[in-house]
């Protein structure tokens, strides 16, 4: 099973769904037979690398409310992560541009370590609070899963992997992706939203059922005809 997952790494559900799928297939027995791949997705490709403002700063101007309801809604969003074992320091999160990320997950998963580098980024962003645009950080994280650092500073300094990056967006605007994280099993079976584990489990657990069940044959017998045919007692004619 291949699950394509349309998700950016500084949207605040796309962690929490990320762990919640992760915690549904903990428990799937056929987990070794699932294949993730993770899609390239920007909330917001316009985006200053250096905006100048808090996230709640942030959130307070793009969603047109106050400091107060944008720290309430953070508050929120930090439980529901607490919930899955998550950590969000919106207090010191800096919210930038995530295209040069993105095009660094790509080379990743290239190299064979897009998990790796995908989880890495999520973290560095919501619990370290680190500028995930910034050069040097993104070289310091590659490096830190395995990466080849040279590759990955040579790719930053032109627009290596901007194509695949770009793919993928379009991807997502022909299949009518609105948002994410955004889930498709299977390239048939698509879900939206940080959705509960136990939906996760649902979902793998049917979609794997649907495209591994064996046909079901039915048995035609037109009127006013014969059939012939044998067994293993001997051939016979049967009139219908």
């Amino acid at each position: 099973m291949k699950i394509e997952i349309w998700s950016d790494f500084v949207c605040p559900f796309c962690y929490i769904g990320k762990r919640r799928l992760e915690m549904a297939m903990e428990n799937f027995p056929q987990k070794e037979n699932v294949t993730l791949e993770y899609k390239s997705y920007e909330l917001d490709p316009n985006a200053e690398v250096n905006p100048g403002q808090n996230m709640h700063e942030y959130i307070a101007a793009n969603k047109g409310m106050s400091i107060e309801q944008a720290k309430s809604m953070n508050e929120s969003l930090g439980e529901q992560a607490a919930e899955v074992g998550l950590i969000y320091n919106f207090d010191t999160m800096q919210h930038t541009n995530t295209f040069d990320a993105h095009r660094v997950a790509k080379y990743a998963t290239e190299q064979g370590k897009g998990k790796e580098v995908t989880e890495r980024l999520l973290h560095a962003y919501f619990t370290e609070s680190k500028l995930i645009s910034d050069h040097e950080t993104l070289i310091a994280l590659a490096e830190e899963v395995g990466l080849n650092v040279d590759e990955v500073t040579a790719l930053l300094k032109v627009d290596d992997y901007a194509i695949h990056v770009r793919g993928d967006e379009e991807q997502a605007r022909q299949i009518g992706v609105e948002g994410v994280p955004f889930f498709v099993f299977n390239e048939k079976y698509a879900i939206s939203g940080a959705q509960p584990a136990d939906v996760f489990t649902e979902v793998l657990e049917q979609v794997w059922e649907e495209e591994n069940e064996k046909p079901v044959l039915q048995s035609l017998n037109p009127k006013k005809s014969k059939t012939t045919y044998c067994t293993d007692e001997g051939c016979e004619v049967k009139e219908n």
